[in-house]
C-alpha cells in the first residue's frame, strides 16, 4: 500500500508555510539575521514540540517565525517545503501564509508574498508542481487588523487565490470576521476557514453561512451534529483533515481513534493534509501512510481520499479531470 500511496499524484490543501520551517533552517536564518531565539539548539526546540493543545503549539510557531526577515528567508522556507512535495509526489499545493505574523513585527507585506511566490513559481517551472496561495487572517487579532491586512494585500491580489482564517479557534467564532470576508469575496477572492478542530460544530455552520466558505479546514467535530454531517455531504463541502496534527494537538488521543474513516464512510469529501509538518511530525506522504495503517484503509478508500484532494481543490475542472484520470491509471497497476 505504501508503494501505491507514493506513486499516486497528490494535492495538499491545508499547509501553513510558516509551520513547515524546520529547526535547522530556523537556526540558520536566525544566525544570518542576527535574531536571538528562545532556544539554544535544534534539540531543545524539538523537545518543546510536546504540545498540550493548539495554543501551546501556536506560541512556539509564532516565536520561530521571528527568524524570518528577508525575501530570501521566505523563499528558502517555501523552497524547502516544495522539495518535500517533490519527494512525496505532491503535484498541487494550496498553501496558507499568515501575513500578520510578519507585518506586526515590521516585515513588509511585499517581502513575504514575493519570497513565497518566487519559490512556488520556481517549483512549478522545475518540477511541474501547480499552486495557489491563500492568505489567512489571525483570528486572535481584531477584525480591524484583518481589514487592514486585506488593504495591504490588494495590490498583490493577482498572486492570491483566496483568504482563510486560522490561529486560536476557541473564543474567536467565524462570525467575528464577517465584514472582512464579505469584502474579500467582493474582491473576487475565494474563502476557506478553520472550524471544528477545537471549536464546536456551530463554528462550522458559521463558516458556511456567514463566511460563505468553499471548504472547511479541519472540520472533524462535525461528527457531533448529524444534521451538519448531512449538509456537508449533500453540499459536497471538502474537509481538509490533518491526521498527525490532530493527534499531536490532542484532538484525538491516538491515530487509531481518528474519525477520518467514519467521515469518509458517511460520504463526506475528506482530504488528507499535513498542516504544520515541521511541528507535527510528518509531511503529506507520512500523513497518508500512517493514517492508512492506523485506520486500516483499503485501496478504494485511499484512492477516494487522494481524488478528493484534487476534486476539493480550486483547480479548473479540466485540470481536475486530468489528475483524476491519472490517479485511476496508476491505481489500476496496483
Amino acid at each position: 500500500m505504501d508503494d501505491l500511496i507514493k506513486a499516486l499524484p497528490k494535492a495538499e490543501l491545508h499547509l501553513h508555510i510558516e509551520g513547515s520551517l524546520e529547526p535547522e533552517l530556523m537556526f540558520a536564518m536566525a544566525s544570518r539575521n542576527k535574531v536571538m531565539l528562545a532556544y539554544k539548539s535544534v534539540e531543545e526546540v524539538r523537545k518543546a514540540y510536546n504540545f498540550s493543545n493548539l495554543q501551546t503549539f501556536l506560541d512556539i510557531c509564532y516565536a520561530g517565525a521571528g527568524a524570518l526577515k528577508s525575501e530570501q528567508d521566505f523563499y528558502d522556507m517555501t523552497a524547502a517545503y516544495l522539495a518535500h512535495c517533490k519527494a512525496d509526489n505532491v503535484m498541487h499545493v494550496e498553501i496558507f501564509f499568515d501575513p500578520q505574523t510578519h507585518t506586526e513585527r515590521g516585515i513588509p507585506f511585499a517581502t513575504v508574498i514575493n519570497g513565497i511566490h518566487r519559490a512556488l513559481d520556481d517549483a512549478n517551472q522545475s518540477w511541474g508542481i501547480s499552486y495557489y496561495i491563500i492568505m489567512c487572517f489571525l483570528r486572535h487579532l481584531s477584525e480591524e487588523s484583518a481589514l487592514s491586512t486585506l488593504d495591504l494585500a490588494l495590490p498583490y491580489k493577482h498572486l492570491i487565490k483566496g483568504v482563510g482564517l486560522d490561529s486560536s479557534e476557541v473564543g474567536h467564532p467565524p462570525s467575528k470576521f464577517k465584514r472582512v470576508f464579505d469584502r474579500a469575496r467582493d474582491e473576487g477572492l475565494l474563502t476557506v476557514a478553520h472550524a471544528g478542530e477545537e471549536g464546536p460544530p456551530a463554528y462550522i455552520k458559521e463558516a458556511l453561512d456567514i463566511l460563505k466558505v468553499k471548504r472547511v479546514d479541519h472540520g472533524v467535530r462535525c461528527e457531533e451534529d448529524e444534521a451538519l454531517m448531512k449538509r456537508l455531504k449533500d453540499e459536497k463541502i471538502p474537509l481538509t483533515v490533518c491526521p498527525l496534527s490532530n493527534v499531536k494537538l490532542k484532538v484525538f488521543p491516538d491515530l487509531k481513534k481518528h474519525n477520518l474513516k467514519r467521515l469518509l464512510a458517511k460520504g463526506l469529501v475528506v482530504t488528507v493534509n499535513s498542516d504544520d509538518p515541521s511541528y507535527f511530525g510528518g509531511y503529506l506522504l507520512k500523513n497518508y501512510t500512517e493514517t492508512q495503517k492506523a485506520l486500516g484503509l483499503n485501496k478504494a478508500e485511499v484512492v477516494e481520499i487522494v481524488k478528493n484532494g484534487f476534486s476539493g481543490s480550486f483547480l479548473p475542472d479540466a485540470k481536475k479531470a486530468e489528475f483524476l484520470k491519472k490517479i485511476d491509471e496508476i491505481a489500476a497497476r496496483y
